[in-house]
């Protein structure tokens, strides 16, 4: 058959269109099964494995769970939205900005979560936020496992206090400075019996078994956790803070 005159002379592709053509529709085979994939994995995965669904106090610990909390407690907000969205009943505090020792971003956890004693304290809330997710996922938990019963209350030693570390005169400011650190002296059990860190800690028995469960679980939500583990100074209380530096012992 002869071709209409205006029409060009047909010319193979070459062998380099050929290979880019093919590129491209693989790529977009690839696409195409990454979409689906994607679809699929935000349907049936578990919400606390995928970074980009909301954290949620309740949920229990998945793989994305660390940056999630991260995140949350980096950001006064959503801080504050994962606590009210868990149940967790707490007031604003207003800024304290003068003085010695400014205070921001506190809050007061009033219910929702095991009591403290003395109760309310003023905190930041990320350290509101770590002992939520403390109580829910280890304090609890713990209890029930190893002494079969809940917590009735939390004894600590207070959160604020305007001083430099261990009291020196020189030197670093404690987080507790920036109510950025919660001192645990003691749980109460719904049985009535009280465990506390310097009578129980180093115990070779339930009680013990249970208040070294909580220091290590603490680790998971606290940036430092520090216990009879890392020095004489801590003998008596286990000291959880949010702040710049990362130690569990």
């Amino acid at each position: 058959m002869t071709l209409p005159p205006w029409l060009p002379p047909f010319k193979p592709a070459s062998a380099e269109a050929l290979a880019f053509g093919g590129l491209w529709a693989f790529l977009l085979d690839a696409a195409l099964v990454a979409i689906v994939l994607v679809f699929a994995i935000d349907a049936f995965a578990p919400p606390q494995d995928l970074p980009w669904k909301p954290l949620r106090l309740d949920d229990p610990p998945g793989l994305a769970t660390a940056v999630k909390f991260h995140r949350a407690a980096g950001d006064p907000v959503l801080c504050r939205e994962v606590l009210d969205a868990g149940g967790v009943d707490f007031t604003d505090e207003p800024d304290r900005l003068t003085g010695d020792c400014p205070l921001t971003n506190t809050l007061r956890l009033r219910g929702g979560l095991t009591p403290l004693a003395p109760a309310a304290p003023v905190m930041t809330c990320p350290v509101a936020l770590s002992y939520a997710f403390w109580d829910r996922h280890v304090l609890n938990p713990a209890a029930e496992a190893v002494m079969e019963t809940e917590v009735a209350r939390v004894e600590h030693y207070g959160v604020y206090s305007c001083r430099n570390v261990y009291g020196r005169s020189e030197g670093r400011r404690s987080e507790h400075a920036s109510a950025n650190a919660l001192d645990v002296a003691a749980i109460v059990l719904e049985d009535g019996q009280r465990l506390s860190v310097i009578g129980d800690f180093n115990d070779d028995n339930d009680g013990g078994t249970l208040m070294r469960a909580l220091r290590t679980g603490a680790c998971d939500y606290f940036r430092a956790v520090l216990s009879p583990d890392y020095n004489a100074a801590h003998a008596d209380h286990l000291h959880l803070d949010y702040g710049r530096f990362g130690i569990c012992r």
